[in-house]
């Protein structure tokens, strides 16, 4: 397999229109703006060398719901980003896309359809009046599209990666003939329409065909036919094929996305504001309660135990983490910042990766299904790649797990943070010294190359369905064992062409470690590039 990111390739109808063979089946969401949100969007960092590995077929770059309430009317202070350009363009009608219960008095509640007059806006919550009941108040911006424009579609998907859009029109739900049409991955200005389908050979499909533009303002597939706007592309191709696979036939399902935040200026929040309901877990610095904020809003809350992490630096490293914004991380909500520290985060209601994998549905899951999920990780992973930020406790037990067998990233950067001294002794019972690169272990050298060596061992976790790395090893041995070149042999049913990626990943010197974005791409395509006449077995 090649070094570069595979390309959008997409298809006129008269070409045999490629699959990405798939076993995940997500769906996805977006919002307005100028950047629509996607629950699937992909970040990947830019490539800083040219350099490479040569491993036997891999090649890889070694660089770089809730509670009803009122409108009310607010003051507002805020001031126009770029990132708003409809507004700023004088687009100050908007159509909501979703429903929203308001959390606070200062909230807006609306019904999707619902049409508003944007009257100011922040970078995620706007102020608007209600055209139905002339209320004002604060709506989340994700949650609304310009009021007749592509993005109020409903078929609409915006910046959604054409692995995304596998997962989202796979999903078991969905006919033949389900349909989504994103930004094209490749070229600006235009558009990618994705169908379901189904193959004799292949079993079920998804199609991909680039909608080009016209100098003139027009759009079409095929030069035979053009449209003045894309609705009208639509709407032909739902009443005839026309030369695509088939009719479009509905448009993918769409879930209800997370707002950015909890409300308008809910960040460092009180106690009382949260109620701990059930408790969903224990570790070494504290509990993970599924709780309710403000009487309205399901969250999970992480309560810390006094002394774990100092309060001021918790608060300091915590305005970092909630910047960092990409589908496949837990969100960040909200934080009680005084002891006992609270974390407030999204619900994921499957738990954590460790657990899920070792019992019920799960461990059934067969080798794609857990390819997809370590594609996703890597894809959040290269979110943080770009971002120049680091996780230091990258492993199956941070990594958390939603309907659909969506995976997202947990507790990045807080390890950092930890005073505890049998964990800050690195080498301690509380260290996760089996999933840690040596020059972190031992010099305390955490980078995300020593990520990647967390992620080669998470793919072992995988693919033994929970199994503890270094089976019969205490973590003194782990330690001096892997310093004297040992690595962990392949595992049972594991194909080659994995552990070759596993032993990619724990090269001892950390340049000499793939990219998250290499690993990202190499498991998005795994079942078409690397292992195209896979098979499950009883295992995987």
């Amino acid at each position: 397999m090649g070094c570069a990111k595979s390309k959008d390739g997409d298809e006129s109808p008269a070409a045999d229109c490629r699959q990405d063979a798939h076993g995940g089946n997500e769906r996805c969401r977006y919002g307005a703006g100028n950047a629509y949100i996607v629950q699937n969007s992909c970040a990947v960092p830019q490539m800083s060398s040219p350099g490479t590995y040569q491993g036997a077929n891999i090649s890889c770059p070694t660089q770089p719901s809730g509670m009803m309430m009122g409108g009310s009317m607010v003051p507002f202070t805020g001031t126009l980003t770029s990132q708003r350009s409809h507004y700023q363009e004088g687009v100050t009608f908007f159509v909501a896309l979703f429903d929203y219960s308001a959390r606070t008095p200062e909230d807006l509640s609306f019904k999707k359809g619902e049409k508003f007059q944007i009257i100011n806006s922040d970078d995620d919550w706007w102020t608007a009046s209600s055209l139905s009941s002339g209320l004002t108040g604060y709506i989340p911006s994700n949650y609304v599209a310009p009021a007749g424009s592509v993005q109020a579609k409903e078929w609409f998907f915006g910046k959604l990666t054409r692995k995304d859009a596998d997962r989202c029109l796979m999903d078991p739900a969905n006919p033949i003939g389900t349909f989504l049409i994103r930004e094209s991955e490749t070229t600006q200005g235009a558009y990618s329409l994705s169908i379901r389908d189904y193959d004799p050979v292949k079993g079920d499909t998804v199609k991909h065909y680039k909608i080009r533009r016209l100098d003139s303002g027009g759009f079409y597939i095929t030069n035979r036919i053009h449209f003045a706007h894309i609705h009208q592309l639509v709407e032909h191709y739902a009443n005839v094929a026309d030369g695509l696979c088939g009719r479009l036939v509905k448009p993918c399902p769409v879930f209800v996305p997370q707002t950015q935040g909890l409300s308008k200026d809910a960040w460092e929040i009180l106690r009382e504001s949260l109620t701990l309901d059930v408790k969903l877990g224990s570790g070494c610095f504290g509990d993970v309660w599924l709780g309710t904020w403000n009487g309205s809003t399901q969250v999970a809350v992480k309560t810390l135990r006094a002394g774990t992490m100092s309060p001021t630096a918790f608060l300091d490293e915590a305005q970092v983490m909630k910047k960092l914004r990409h589908d496949k991380l837990v969100q960040l909500y909200a934080v009680v910042s005084q002891e006992p520290i609270y974390i407030v985060t999204e619900y994921m209601n499957k738990g954590c990766l460790l657990d899920f994998i070792k019992s019920g549905e799960g461990n059934m899951l067969k080798l794609v299904q857990l390819m997809d999920m370590a594609a996703q990780i890597a894809s959040g992973m290269a979110y943080i790649e770009k971002m120049n930020y680091v996780h230091r406790d990258l492993r199956a037990a941070n990594i958390l797990v939603k309907d659909n067998l969506v995976c997202k990233i947990a507790d990045f950067g807080l390890a950092r943070l930890i005073e505890d001294n049998e964990y800050s002794a690195q080498q301690g019972g509380k260290f996760p010294i089996k999933w840690t690169a040596p020059e972190a272990a031992l010099h305390g050298h955490f980078t995300i190359k020593s990520d990647v060596w967390s992620f080669g061992v998470l793919l072992t976790e995988l693919v033994t369905k929970g199994r503890i790395p270094y089976p019969g090893m205490m973590n003194r041995e782990v330690l001096g064992n892997v310093e004297q070149g040992y690595r962990m042999p392949c595992p049972q049913d594991c194909p080659d062409s994995l552990y070759e990626l596993m032993l990619l990943c724990w090269r001892k010197e950390p340049e000499q470690r793939p990219t998250f974005e290499y690993l990202q791409s190499f498991l998005e395509d795994y079942f078409t590039a690397t292992e195209p006449q896979y098979q499950p077995g009883e295992n995987l």
